[in-house]
């Protein structure tokens, strides 16, 4: 576990000063939503074209990234570049801006497009980035299984039922 503060923010401004295209998703993205999840990492779903990977890997450079994996050597030797995360689909990392996961294909997804498509802009602080909608969110925790996302069910399938009902109040 990183022993960095979270400070993503800071992550999401360096994405945004490489360019990167990324769709927020995890816990934070359900924070952002409204959704009290209590998350110390920032997930994304990146894009996987070739100019991404390489803005992605630089990104992380600059985020002086390591992998974040349990029971692998530290000193095993990692080329963090665009043929490196091309090979792979998923990785975890420590950075100075704390933990950040970086997904290809989340669980129950197709990837980027898929979650891009109905992603929405939010502004965090002066910067603007985008945030996966809140079906795509719940889509992805219940296709992952873990016993946390059951519970981030709840927490969002009650926001969901809240949004709905503000959304008929306002209707009438």
């Amino acid at each position: 576990m990183t022993s960095n503060p979270f400070d993503p923010l800071r992550a999401l401004r360096v994405l945004d000063d490489h360019s990167v295209r990324y769709v927020i998703i995890g816990g934070f993205a359900g924070d952002l939503l409204g959704a009290p999840l209590n998350t110390n990492d920032l997930d994304i779903c990146y894009e996987r074209s070739s100019d991404n990977l390489t803005r992605l890997a630089s990104a992380l450079r600059e985020l002086g990234a390591t992998l974040r994996v349990a029971g692998v050597d530290e000193d095993l030797p990692f080329i963090l570049d665009g043929t490196t995360l091309a090979a792979g689909d998923s990785f975890t990392f420590d950075t100075d801006a704390g933990a950040l996961d970086v997904l290809g294909t989340p669980s129950g997804t197709a990837g980027f497009g898929d979650l891009s498509r109905r992603a929405r802009a939010v502004t965090i602080s002066d910067l603007q980035v985008l945030v996966v909608d809140i079906a795509d969110l719940m889509r992805m925790k219940r296709a992952s299984g873990r016993v946390k996302d059951r519970l981030h069910l709840e927490v969002l399938s009650a926001l969901t039922d809240e949004i709905a009902d503000a959304e008929r109040r306002r209707e009438t």
